[in-house]
């Protein structure tokens, strides 16, 4: 029976078998690795991961859109949320992006930054991946006027110095290698990919370490309810040490997480039984995370309850929690598309800019299934839009 995905070229399909045998040569000599690594692998092994290599990943020639590709509206909406808490912590203060992406997102914002003279002190990108670092040097020096692209500097790793302002992630969450784990007769288990007889890959379950065990079962103490037998999901052990290496060192600011998620008594209904994990091959989402390593982008959703948790655990509280669409809206979504409009040189521009505000809000696009979760620290108080507030939903985490 054929796939329904589309073949990859002989150049693909050579950069995914190298990827392959370096896994096979891997687990050959050390045994079944855990779900999390095999993902890890597949998403950042240098030179060979997902976004580690040349291809295209973002927009109508890659694999899937992320916001900051439809238009400029969502980074205008975010600057609107932003500015005010730069403004507030004076000249000194910064603004870290975490993953780049093509740039389109920086580009934006530096440009409505700008537009309402608040421009950060430095346009930090924490971009590990040398490729994309490279695509975002080029797009915007090309972009933005000199004097603003200077302020941009890119990181390898978070500030190891002290520093305030704001950190904003986009889509950023969803691609941590998750821990895949399973119940078994009231045990946990965790997910590994191994070796058949035949050398292909395959997936096996193993008795789950104390560090999978205990985030499983703080996850049925939360909800007040064990995981039936043969209940199967993702749980991220790691995040509350990943919120402090990338926020640690901000001593006062907001941080602007926006994702696909749900609060946790969302993820984990009994019907999502085999957990929100997911690959994307040329705009095809997909289940099969050991089809074509290295080509697929490897995702599931964010656990938003766990994001406050671990952001509370970082020192920072959460201010404010909602759908996607009722934070842009909050942040003056109505005011830039108007604004946007008026200035649209032609139809087919008009035209685009009500399609972007559809993808960015309607229930069945961005603006239900994508959730938005500020933090702040150290701020005497939180300079929000009154709407943002409003339509804070923090009470369902």
């Amino acid at each position: 029976m054929s796939s329904p995905l589309p073949d990859p070229g002989a150049d693909e399909r050579a950069h995914s078998d190298r990827l392959l045998a370096r896994l096979r040569e891997e687990i050959a000599a050390h045994g079944p690795m855990p779900f999390a690594q095999y993902m890890e692998r597949c998403l950042y092994a240098p030179g060979l991961g997902y976004y580690s290599a040349g291809k295209t990943k973002f927009g109508e020639a890659g694999d899937f859109i992320t916001a900051p590709e439809l238009g400029e509206l969502f980074a205008r909406c975010v600057v609107n949320a932003t500015y005010p808490a730069l403004e507030m912590l004076g000249d000194n203060a910064d603004f870290l992006e975490l993953g780049g992406g093509s740039g389109a997102f920086a580009e934006a914002a530096l440009k409505a930054f700008a537009e309402v003279g608040a421009l950060p002190r430095h346009y930090l990108i924490l971009e590990p991946s040398a490729d994309l670092r490279e695509r975002q040097r080029d797009r915007l020096e090309a972009a933005l006027p000199a004097d603003v692209f200077a302020r941009v500097l890119w990181l390898n790793r978070p500030p190891e110095q002290d520093w305030q302002g704001v950190l904003f992630a986009n889509e950023v969450i969803d691609a941590l290698p998750t821990t895949r784990f399973a119940m078994r007769a009231g045990e946990v288990y965790e997910e590994y990919v191994a070796l058949d007889g035949e050398g292909r890959l395959m997936r096996v379950d193993r008795p789950a370490d104390a560090l999978v065990s205990g985030a499983v079962r703080h996850l049925e103490r939360d909800l007040e309810a064990e995981f039936p037998d043969g209940y199967r999901s993702e749980v991220l052990p790691q995040l509350p040490y990943w919120v402090q290496a990338i926020a640690g060192s901000l001593t006062a600011g907001l941080m602007l997480f926006i994702d696909y998620g749900y609060v946790r008594r969302e993820y984990y209904l009994p019907e999502r039984n085999d957990g929100t994990l997911r690959a994307y091959y040329r705009h095809r989402s997909h289940n099969d995370p050991l089809h074509l390593p290295g080509l697929n982008d490897l995702t599931a959703s964010v656990d938003f309850t766990a994001l406050a948790e671990a952001g509370n655990g970082a020192g920072f509280g959460v201010a404010g929690y909602m759908p996607q669409a009722q934070f842009l809206i909050g942040c003056g979504l109505q005011q830039a598309f108007e604004a946007a409009y008026e200035q649209a040189s032609d139809e087919a521009v008009r035209y685009r800019l009500s399609q972007e505000v559809k993808k960015l809000t309607m229930p069945d696009q961005m603006g239900e299934r994508f959730q938005a979760m500020l933090f702040a620290r150290n701020m005497d108080m939180v300079p929000l839009p009154a709407d943002l507030l409003e339509a804070d939903q923090g009470d369902r985490l």
